[in-house]
């Protein structure tokens, strides 16, 4: 049988999360970049005609857009080998599937395109490497550079916020690194769903990217660890020598975990609250919005507080795309077990990520994700 195609580029902050699952799952794939004729001909009009990374082209020939979409695929396959059973266990994976694929988009962004000097040499040659040879080969590479520097600000890297924006990923470098010296993975010495949701940011842009790479290895060695561990095919326990291949008994949420959590409420909650409020507002106005409609990335910039320093961010469907899942999951325990997660949730000031929804879910019809 012949090998999965993943499209991708090295420096891709969502390739990465697909790229660690694939690697972790033992599924044999090439990795190519977007820009062959197959893939603009064949493969993008199976994508919901858009193009991006990371898309998947299965060994069967089935086309799958998007990092989560990907990982669903495999793990129903698989029979969700790394999604833990356990109620607190699996909850909290799921939510750290949406902080690593949204909630640290900013610190992302203003390592990657605030710090030129450092960078700018890698950047260019992995934008190079996107598009087809031909002439004006580097304009359009700095073309699309620039691109993306603008949209980082975005995300709220404007300059006023670098020290919030800074100080902030400091304590979860942190708070992660002490995690992972005692932990080699989120839950124990198994990956999971969450794991792969972290490696997005904490691989494809701050543990690559020679100023944040930097940062990481001088301030944070067991996390950089972890970054190595997550894209080897093997469990890579070599500091644990008495690890197991599973995920922690009993459904233990280690104290380390906790601070992790109380890290989430200070940097993503705010975010979420007021991106939630900013999306009703504009569903509230769409009065053609029929069932079906894709929900595009962006609807409008929110604001919220963070530090002292006000933050104006765009705001973002897709991550309610993946919260529901959280959501959804946690209304699915029974009335104990939600007991439990929500003692959980409100000892780390999180309460509010289980009720902050949107006034219309989405899901996903042919490859994008769309009104309901």
């Amino acid at each position: 049988m012949s090998n999965a195609t993943l499209y991708g580029i090295p420096i891709s902050l969502y390739t990465g999360r697909a790229r660690s699952y694939l690697i972790k799952a033992g599924v044999a794939y090439n990795e190519v970049s977007p820009i062959t004729e197959h893939y603009i001909r064949d493969v993008v009009p199976q994508a919901g005609g858009r193009a991006g990374m990371p898309t998947l082209e299965t060994a069967e020939g089935s086309v799958i857009r998007d990092g989560a979409a990907i990982i669903d695929h495999y793990e129903t396959l698989s029979g969700n080998t790394y999604s833990p059973t356990t109620p607190k266990q699996k909850v909290l994976s799921r939510l750290f599937d949406v902080v690593g694929a949204e909630g640290l988009l900013r610190p992302a962004m203003h390592y990657r395109w605030d710090f030129p000097e450092e960078n700018l040499n890698l950047l260019r040659f992995h934008f190079q490497s996107a598009i087809p040879r031909g002439p004006g080969r580097e304009e359009k590479a700095d073309k699309a550079t620039d691109r993306m520097r603008a949209a980082g600000k975005g995300f709220g890297a404007v300059a006023e916020n670098f020290s919030v924006i800074e100080a902030l990923y400091i304590e979860w470098l942190e708070a992660l690194n002490a995690h992972f010296s005692a932990y080699p993975y989120l839950f124990g010495s198994k990956p999971s769903i969450g794991d792969f949701g972290m490696i997005a940011p904490l691989y494809g842009h701050l543990g690559r990217d020679p100023k944040p790479l930097s940062l990481m290895q001088a301030k944070a060695v067991q996390l950089y660890r972890w970054v190595e561990r997550m894209n080897r095919p093997e469990l890579d326990l070599v500091e644990f020598e008495d690890q197991t291949g599973e995920y922690l008994p009993s459904d233990e949420i280690p104290e380390s975990l906790i601070t992790l959590l109380q890290q989430v409420a200070i940097d993503f909650v705010p975010e979420t609250i007021a991106a939630a409020n900013c999306i009703n507002e504009w569903l509230d106005k769409q009065q053609d919005l029929h069932p079906g409609t894709e929900a595009i990335r962006g609807v409008g910039l929110c604001s919220f507080e963070l530090r002292g320093a006000t933050i104006n961010a765009l705001a973002q469907p897709y991550r309610f795309y993946l919260l529901q899942r959280v959501q959804d999951l946690f209304e699915s325990l029974d009335s104990a077990d939600q007991a439990d997660v929500l003692s959980l949730f409100e000892a780390c000031n999180l309460q509010s990520i289980l009720t902050t929804k949107l006034n219309r879910r989405i899901g996903r019809e042919n490859n994008l994700e769309v009104w309901l």
